[in-house]
């Protein structure tokens, strides 16, 4: 009797295994998926690569900017030489080696200053500079009828990711004959932050009531970099002008970015400059 139930039971029990193995697996996904579709789920994913920029801290883009500028050729007009030296509006020429400053003809993408933005931003950079005694108090506001604004990227062209968008601000060459004093002539602007990386200002201060170290330092504290040491050289004809100070910031890498505070005497401008 138990050999009888047992020849009975394995053809049942094969059987039964073959029928699960086909019909189970199917069973058991859709099982599966209807559970995921009734019960949505959260799942933390790396989103990196989409939507993602580049955040540079502000030595390394103050050093892409310098590496930006000194790639180019400036070129200058007979009046605008005569009447400012080597710092007078400049045209830019293709970018060299592997860094550019270009034009940045599609506008700022939503998250940089936009054009109609950029005059209150740059105000209130003032208003910044002169609270901090960068800048006199005497310095105009800057309004649309007087200046015009364009909007560039300076890119590491190796490194793409490495990129700084800034504003140029200039007194528009409609106010050629229009006083210049205590205004502000040329000045270049992170369209991120409006942090003032460059200026070139009329003054009624002269350069010996300029204290240059306090001065750059007090930029420094603004701007967010380490503190500025001294940029040593016997070379006088480093500036158009024999008014200046130079000073050292650390950079990328072992990189280092120089920055020159000046002054052109008769015309009474002072200005801060990164290298170029």
């Amino acid at each position: 009797m138990k050999n009888k139930v047992y020849y009975l039971a394995v053809p049942l029990l094969a059987a039964a295994a073959m029928f699960l193995s086909i019909w189970g697996p199917e069973r058991l996904a859709e099982y599966k998926d209807q559970g995921i579709l009734n019960s949505p789920r959260t799942e933390s994913v790396e989103t990196a690569g989409e939507g993602y920029r580049y955040q540079m801290n502000s030595n390394e883009k103050l050093y892409l900017l310098s590496c930006c500028l000194n790639s180019q050729t400036v070129l200058e007009s007979e009046t605008s030489a005569n009447a400012r030296g080597a710092a007078a509006e400049a045209a830019y020429q293709e970018p060299e080696g592997s860094y550019a400053f270009v034009v940045n003809r599609r506008g700022p993408s939503g998250r940089e200053i936009t054009d109609e933005q950029i005059y209150a931003t740059c105000n209130e950079g003032l208003k910044l500079l002169k609270e901090r005694g960068i800048l006199p108090k005497q310095v105009r506001e800057v309004d649309a009828s007087s200046y015009d604004v364009t909007l560039y990227s300076a890119i590491d062209v190796l490194e793409p990711r490495n990129n700084v968008a800034v504003w140029k601000m200039s007194l528009s060459n409609s106010q050629k004959n229009a006083d210049k004093a205590n205004r502000l002539m040329d000045a270049y602007i992170d369209a991120d932050d409006g942090k003032i990386y460059e200026f070139y200002v009329r003054s009624p201060l002269l350069w010996e009531e300029i204290d240059a170290d306090a001065l750059v330092a007090e930029w420094a504290a603004y701007m967010g970099l380490g503190e500025p040491l001294p940029y040593e050289s016997d070379n006088p004809l480093l500036e158009t002008t024999p008014y200046f100070r130079k000073y050292v910031f650390a950079g990328m890498g072992d990189g280092q970015t120089v920055v020159t505070l000046g002054f052109y005497e008769g015309i009474n401008e002072l200005f801060l400059k990164v290298s170029r």
